[in-house]
């Protein structure tokens, strides 16, 4: 295992600090970027163009999606939907491009590459011929990780913010800015819309420190190199450094912690199951004290939570037969824990419109305008998906409380 040693910290730029370490025989450069200051591409270009750094590797904040997206735009278009909706993806993809929209934000009002920085290293390294190490944990475990953290009015919460900043078009505030050259962007992108910070912190930065210096050891003892620029947001410098300093956890273990989202809790696992036989049980009382009034409580149940989610397709935009699908539906996937009103509303909704390589190629500039999303087939896909989702949940529980009347009248 390599042995940590301090850290020292070079004279630089507020904006771009550089600091020293060495693990085992592995020289580490660690700089620190700002995600909203052309400096901080140029320094990279400059520690890694002529006369700059001799390193053997170039390590960058990026997991193997987000990097993917960076140097292949094109790699939306070959998002697979349907796997998507059978997986249960949909919100992980909505929250990926709610990150997409906001560096959008950042660019068109700083005038700036998104991901700039680590796209210069990318880049640099490629014409130097040097392997990249991507060293940042997988973006939709950190953000199941994140969601995991907080309780579920704060995750409602962080999600209903989630989809307003999916569709608004203010500014960047200068407090934000602020937060952005010395902090992390998925802090700042995702944090302002959840009450508890302190909560989504851990996830969010202290767990990626853990992550970025287990990956630079596991590097360094793997491959031998004898120096590594590594290209990381300023947020992260000091925990980072401190990581690598400190942490003599074996690497591997501490990665494989790390890549775990952790299982609901018995409860919330049989919540659903418990709330159905609730549901059939009324049902069942209800026909046993008169089949006039069972089917009343039927009959309810069906308008309201099939009418719901028929509404919530219908603001999404949804195929008339969609919505016809939703409200034949919702009734009776509430009543099945294994699959939801949106997997069966999108599934449809993606047949009847099977979007067009164009869609894939302009999502992520229609996913930065309120139009762009009704607009694009693969957005509005994602959007009946969710508020079908969101219009059976409601549902069943109005449907829930109108049974529950019936019984006490």
């Amino acid at each position: 295992m390599c042995s940590p040693a301090p850290v020292s910290v070079s004279s630089q730029t507020p904006e771009e600090p550089i600091r020293e370490t060495q693990i085992g025989s592995t020289h580490l450069t660690l700089l620190g970027t700002a995600h909203v200051s052309r400096a901080s591409a140029d320094k990279v270009a400059e520690l890694l163009g002529d006369g700059g750094l001799e390193v053997d590797a170039v390590a960058v904040e990026l997991c193997r999606s987000r990097a993917d997206s960076l140097i292949d735009p094109e790699a939306l278009a070959r998002l697979d939907l349907f796997a998507v909706i059978r997986q249960k993806r949909v919100y992980m993809v909505a929250a990926s491009l709610a990150l997409g929209a906001y560096q959008q934000r950042l660019a068109d009002q700083f005038g700036i590459e998104p991901g700039a920085e680590q796209r210069m290293a990318l880049r640099m390294a490629e014409a130097r011929r040097l392997p990249v190490l991507l060293i940042d944990r997988e973006i939709g475990i950190t953000l199941r990780r994140a969601a995991h953290a907080l309780g579920f009015w704060q995750r409602l919460n962080l999600f209903s913010g989630l989809l307003v900043g999916l569709l608004t078009r203010e500014k960047v505030t200068e407090d934000e800015v602020e937060q952005l050259k010395q902090g992390d962007l998925l802090e700042t992108a995702f944090a302002e819309f959840a009450q508890d910070r302190a909560r989504l912190f851990a996830p969010l930065i202290t767990e990626r420190d853990r992550y970025m210096a287990a990956r630079l050891r596991q590097e360094a003892e793997q491959q031998g190199y004898r120096r590594i620029l590594a290209v990381v947001g300023a947020g992260h410098l000091k925990g980072l450094s401190e990581q690598l300093a400190e942490d003599r956890a074996e690497p591997a273990e501490t990665i494989a912690a790390l890549d775990q989202v952790p299982p609901p809790s018995r409860f919330w696992r049989a919540f659903p199951w418990l709330l159905v036989l609730a549901i059939l049980a009324v049902f069942a009382y209800g026909f046993t004290h008169s089949t006039e009034l069972g089917w009343h409580m039927v009959a309810d149940w069906v308008l309201i939570n099939g009418g719901l989610s028929a509404l919530g397709a219908a603001l999404a935009g949804a195929h008339p037969l969609t919505i016809l699908g939703a409200f034949c539906a919702a009734p009776l996937t509430s009543l099945n824990p294994t699959i939801g009103a949106g997997m069966v509303t999108g599934a449809i909704e993606l047949s009847l419109r099977r979007p067009a390589v164009g869609d894939f190629g302009s999502l992520r500039d229609d996913v930065t305008s309120l139009r762009g999303w009704w607009r694009n087939r693969v957005s509005r896909v994602l959007l009946v998906f969710i508020f079908s989702t969101l219009g059976s949940a409601a549902g069943t529980y109005l449907a829930g409380f109108r049974l529950i009347d019936h019984l006490i009248a």
